[in-house]
């Protein structure tokens, strides 16, 4: 089994069995016929991933992960907001006429900020202390901006990226607010473990854990008969990953990567996506 599906199960699992639904709540997302958005959720889960070990991506239906990657890459590559810049269209209830989300990820992920080595972004910023600083503890990507909500079509998700290095090996810590269990967590996986291993191989050092925290870790009313039939089935062994043999962090591309040997359950339910 694929260590991705044992937490995956594990934490959908929790949350059926243990959750606290909203459903007295006044909440903001809505179904696209306007029904509100009711979840079951959990308070602060932590899931650990080694990289060392396998990618760790779920098999109980196909995850897109060079999409998910792609996306990644749109934020802390492009440091893009635009939507016209991403070939998936993930994003496109939330942009405005002209493609646009807002000052929301890939603005932040590209803002100047100055230091005494000079003005970087902080992606810039985190490659340049891993290269000359790796004993820092404060390599830091954090996306949350309150000046700027206000002019965010979405406040984000996952939006804090803590890179820390232990001998060779660099770790990461993935905050994320929020997130709908069933349509992006193993989205959110893959593309926060590619990062990983973008930024470890772009400063020489060994891809390690990521740890996720998800603060409110939720299923959506919609989809809990989904969840109920997905965990159901009996995963497959991981795949192998592959990767370009690359030390430029803007080289990469989404076909940098390559799942060998990636068996995954055929899945043909529609999910769909509270705005």
């Amino acid at each position: 089994m694929s260590y991705a599906d044992e937490v995956f199960k594990n934490n959908v699992i929790d949350i059926l069995e243990n959750g606290v639904w909203d459903t007295d709540e006044h909440v903001r997302p809505r179904w696209e016929d306007g029904t509100p958005a009711h979840t079951i959720k959990k308070f602060a889960i932590v899931n650990r991933y080694d990289l060392k070990k396998e990618f760790p991506i779920i098999t109980l239906k196909r995850s897109y992960y060079r999409s998910a990657i792609e996306e990644a890459l749109w934020i802390y590559q492009k440091k893009s907001s635009n939507i016209n810049d991403l070939s998936s269209r993930i994003w496109d209830a939330w942009a405005d006429k002209n493609g646009s989300i807002g000052k929301a990820y890939g603005y932040q992920a590209g803002v100047k900020h100055k230091y005494p080595e000079g003005d970087f972004d902080m992606v810039d910023r985190a490659l340049y202390d891993l290269k000359h600083n790796p004993a820092s503890r404060r390599i830091v990507i954090n996306l949350y901006n309150h000046h700027d909500l206000s002019e965010m079509a979405l406040a984000p998700c996952a939006y804090s990226f803590t890179l820390n290095v232990s001998g060779r090996t660099v770790n990461a810590l993935l905050n994320q607010r929020s997130q709908d269990m069933l349509a992006a967590n193993n989205w959110n996986v893959c593309q926060y473990s590619a990062l990983l291993i973008m930024f470890a191989k772009a400063s020489g050092f060994i891809p390690g854990e990521l740890v996720h925290v998800i603060a409110d870790a939720h299923i959506y009313d919609r989809h809990v008969n989904i969840i109920r039939k997905l965990i159901k089935k009996e995963p497959f062994p991981a795949p192998k990953l592959k990767t370009d043999d690359c030390n430029d962090f803007y080289a990469f591309t989404k076909d940098s990567f390559a799942l060998v040997g990636y068996k995954y359950h055929d899945f043909n339910e529609k999910i769909e996506i509270a705005i």
